[in-house]
């Protein structure tokens, strides 16, 4: 199968990294393809305007969505939003490798979709949700938190962390047609010894051995 890593973080030697490069090694050595996204040693721009774009089809007013629609009818998307969109086309699992900063995803993976998800090409006319383009395709999000699990939990001091990830699972990955997989949340790594993090690591490369098996939850219900 072919699956699709993004990672969002800045630190090579961080858990997100550690994360990272266990899943490559795992999928690769259980015989699948493997593309990257390493968005921060790729020095990617998460500033989403007219450099989006080889040429315009308004250069008087600027409406992204109508300039989406035109450069996937005319295959004028700036080189660096055209690979990103080929590997996501490419792709049966795609996964998001990140920290929860403020509640969500850091402003580099954010900008990413921004850039990359556009209309026409990833959504419109009609293809959304069980009819979305990506149907065929599943979705996994792997990410680290800064407090222990039952600060994450219904009542806990910061929340249903599923809440919080309900905007990225339905409003990102399920609207482009997505079946989206139970996330994989380590919880306050920088708080764990050595050995507690290589457990985490373990658990992430056993689940992935198997990770074609799952089967996708629905959202809002786990």
């Amino acid at each position: 199968m072919n699956i699709l890593i993004v990672l969002a973080h800045p630190e090579p030697q961080s858990m997100n990294a550690a994360m990272f490069t266990t899943a490559i090694e795992t999928l690769r050595a259980a015989g699948h393809e493997v593309k990257t996204s390493n968005l921060y040693a790729m020095r990617f721009n998460p500033v989403s305007d007219q450099g989006n774009f080889t040429k315009l089809q308004n250069t008087t007013f600027y409406k992204q969505q109508l300039e989406e629609l035109h450069a996937t009818a005319t295959g004028s998307f700036a080189a660096d939003i055209e690979s990103e969109q080929q590997k996501v086309e490419w792709c049966d699992l795609m996964i998001w490798q990140f920290p929860l900063w403020w509640f969500s995803v850091p402003g580099i993976l954010k900008g990413w979709v921004d850039r990359v998800f556009a209309m026409g090409r990833f959504y419109g006319e009609g293809r959304l949700y069980e009819q979305g383009v990506f149907k065929n395709k599943k979705a996994l999000l792997s990410l680290t938190t800064g407090g222990r699990e039952e600060a994450y939990l219904k009542g806990g001091l910061q929340g249903d962390i599923h809440n919080m990830l309900k905007p990225i699972h339905r409003g990102m990955l399920r609207f482009t047609g997505f079946h989206v997989l139970r996330p994989q949340i380590i919880y306050g790594p920088a708080r764990q010894s050595p050995a507690m993090r290589d457990r985490e690591l373990d658990q992430w490369r056993n689940r992935l051995v198997e990770v074609f098996n799952e089967a996708p939850v629905e959202i809002g219900t786990y």
